[in-house]
């Protein structure tokens, strides 16, 4: 046999740079996980003068499915198997191999938009997938890839999307995957794959009910002893008798005399979303950028942006004039146009393309910088930003984000550990 394979070895060399027509060879190879497999299986492949194309391994409780993708002079294909399944016999395992012409497989390429997709699940389940499948098949799209990258405190799965020919709407199709998702209780992102996902990207969060659990001028409100006040107007700004504007300088108004100490004390009062100090600590220590746009007061909340090291904010000033709150603000007002144009300022200055940025929010406020970003995120929002944005988180913990990103939990404890 060793003769056999010198042989063809030489006449491999010769038929390549003859350029005789080379076949593409995948093998597979699957049982009981033991070392030496993957160094048996090209040990039985170094005689031979083929081209490794793709390699992909993974083992799942002890069992190991390893798989390769080789070129090589159709000649020799049968004195390849006969090598192969000797080998894995003789190690107790099952191989599966599969020849063909390798102008088959280009045509099998042809295939020119490809997918990211992070599906995440407290409770995955088949019915999920299966529906999230469908819609990828219905836009032509062939699952190249899938892989878990964590298990806590939710299932993360990412998918390899290929799709073919034209172009694509990524936008169409990040809205129709979102609504199978929601549908199924699953969160989803799907982005454009490349380099470009783990190149720098800049990350805007909204402040209330987002980075933070509260919303700051209902505690400024209650501190005050107006809260039904507030809430009131509130009401009516969600039943379209207000705009946003409007709805903030009355309310804003009903804190005229109150003095500036309150401010502090509702600073103190605020409490961080699970997950967010991870998420922004991960963030920076993997080189992007973290900002904060909020409707909320910057009076109150630039304490936490300093100490949470935020890179850009923006948010609604009170005017104070005597140690005294005068019942107005100064300065921009952050409404949704504002907060669009937070996200705009903010990428360029860190030089980085609207397609490279992430935008999470939960209100309608929200929803202008959500459908510029490359990526909007939902988080814990109301029913109507759910449908609207490009995905959505129903978690509640803000880490979760990452797993969006492509960032593995592995990769999130490395981060810890090499700081």
């Amino acid at each position: 046999m060793e003769t056999i394979k010198t042989g063809n070895a030489q006449n491999m060399h010769k038929s390549r740079q003859s350029g005789v027509p080379r076949d593409t060879g995948l093998i597979l190879v699957s049982g009981n996980d033991s070392p030496g497999v993957t160094e048996a299986l090209f040990n039985t492949l170094s005689p031979f003068q083929i081209g490794i194309l793709d390699i992909e391994q993974v083992v799942i409780r002890g069992r190991l499915i390893l798989t390769c993708l080789i070129s090589l002079d159709p000649a020799h294909a049968k004195s390849i198997s006969d090598d192969l399944v000797e080998t894995f016999e003789r190690m107790g395992l099952d191989v599966a191999i599969d020849f063909q012409d390798s102008n088959q497989d280009e045509d099998n390429s042809s295939a020119v938009n490809n997918l990211h997709v992070v599906v995440l699940s407290s409770d995955l389940k088949p019915a999920g997938i299966a529906a999230i499948a469908a819609k990828i098949a219905q836009r032509r799209g062939n699952i190249e890839r899938i892989r878990r990258t964590a298990s806590y405190p939710l299932t993360a799965i990412e998918l390899d999307i290929s799709l073919a020919g034209g172009a694509t709407d990524l936008k169409a199709i990040q809205r129709e995957l979102a609504e199978v998702a929601n549908a199924h209780g699953i969160d989803i992102a799907v982005e454009q794959s490349g380099l470009t996902r783990r190149a720098k990207r800049i990350v805007l969060l909204d402040m209330d009910s987002t980075l933070i659990q509260e919303e700051v001028i209902d505690l400024l409100a209650i501190k005050a002893g107006v809260g039904e006040q507030v809430s009131k107007i509130t009401e009516r700004a969600m039943a379209g008798e207000l705009d946003f504007k409007e709805s903030l300088r009355e309310r804003v108004a009903l804190f005229a005399d109150l003095d500036e100490s309150i401010l502090g004390q509702v600073a103190a009062q605020i409490t961080l979303t699970p997950g967010a100090r991870t998420l922004i600590r991960t963030l920076h220590r993997l080189g992007h950028k973290v900002g904060v746009v909020s409707g909320g007061f910057l009076n109150v909340i630039e304490p936490l942006l300093n100490e949470l090291q935020i890179d850009f904010y923006q948010a609604n000033t009170l005017e104070i004039a005597n140690g005294k709150l005068t019942g107005r603000t100064t300065g921009l007002l952050i409404d949704r146009d504002a907060k669009a144009q937070a996200l705009k300022k903010f990428a360029e200055q860190e030089g980085v393309s609207l397609n490279q940025t992430i935008a999470i929010g939960d209100g309608a406020n929200d929803l202008g910088m959500l459908e510029a970003a490359g990526l909007g995120i939902a988080f814990n929002a109301k029913p109507a930003v759910k449908a609207a944005a490009d995905s959505s988180i129903n978690s509640p913990y803000l880490d979760t984000v990452l797993y969006l990103m492509g960032i593995t939990r592995d990769e999130i404890v490395k981060a810890d550990l090499t700081q």
